[in-house]
């Protein structure tokens, strides 16, 4: 258990050491970054940070464009302030401080998990910004959706702190690995061990609950992001784990009726795509994003 720990803890080391803090909306978050070319931000969900992307930005480097990952604030190696506005609608507004503060002024635009709702969101705001639009296994049919149960429990005052204090590391990686990963093989234990510890680091979770409790999934928020999507320039794409257990298919054709994509690409993946297919993911991005510029 030591030895799989202290490898989380060095990987985590060398995903901080690949990157660099900055503030946005008065909140201390991290950025990975590489490359030159047109930035393609990179938005994360939950319970995970910009270290899933960790594989894909490589990738999308070599294919001449600027990846950026940043953490939102709560997650990851970013700060996880008390007072801070956790709703979806509060983290789309603070992408756009994240945006500005490190100078990008139209981008590609990647988002999986909850940062669908929240990255779509910043995105009908500020159309003229977006270039293009990359849905990798996430939430656009908001009056459907249904936690999964392993995420269900966090979102109730009091069974959500029980329910974190009882997610152990091995705990933790089983159901990562159950609802998130087909090819077990391609990701190490080591570093599903790592998400966990930067889930809990500094306040063991408690912004991640906030998070979970801020969840806006009403008629109105699809309304506001269909409308304003529907109303999008550029173009859009589906990349998407087909055995995904957590946000399954009705929730790719609901993505694809919101954002008018007849192909979506379907790899043989679960709901962390970017763990075990992290080539394909930043191909299909990449396909579209690069002849773009």
């Amino acid at each position: 258990m030591g030895g799989i720990r202290d490898a989380a803890r060095e990987a985590i080391e060398a995903h901080q050491a690949s990157g660099r803090q900055f503030t946005a909306g008065g909140v201390e978050s991290f950025v990975r970054e590489q490359g030159q070319g047109a930035p393609v931000v990179l938005l994360h969900g939950v319970p995970t940070s910009s270290f899933l992307y960790r594989k894909v930005v490589p990738v999308l480097a070599e294919q001449g464009l600027r990846a950026v990952a940043f953490d939102f604030p709560g997650l990851g190696l970013a700060d996880r302030p008390a007072e801070f506005d956790y709703t979806w609608s509060g983290l789309a507004r603070w992408t756009g401080d994240a945006v500005d503060a490190l100078g990008i002024d139209r981008c590609h635009l990647v988002v999986h998990d909850i940062g669908g709702p929240i990255g779509c969101e910043w995105a009908v705001a500020n159309p003229d910004r977006v270039l293009s639009l990359t849905a990798l296994n996430t939430i656009l049919g908001l009056e459907i959706f249904r936690r999964p149960w392993t995420m269900a429990p966090f979102a109730v005052p009091g069974l959500g702190r029980a329910w974190l204090a009882s997610l152990n590391p091995w705990v933790f990686s089983r159901l990562f690995y159950l609802q998130g990963i087909a090819d077990a093989a391609a990701v190490p234990r080591y570093q599903v061990y790592a998400h966990y510890e930067l889930l809990r680091r500094v306040d063991r979770g408690r912004a991640f609950l906030r998070i979970s409790r801020g969840y806006q999934p009403t008629a109105a928020k699809q309304r506001l992001l269909w409308e304003g999507l529907e109303r999008r320039s550029y173009p859009t794409r589906i990349v998407w784990g087909q055995r995904d257990p957590a946000i399954p298919l009705d929730q790719m054709r609901q993505a694809q009726e919101a954002l008018g994509v007849d192909d979506p690409i379907l790899l043989p993946a679960k709901h962390f795509l970017q763990e075990d297919q992290p080539n394909a993911v930043a191909q299909a991005i990449a396909d579209l994003a690069a002849p773009l510029g």
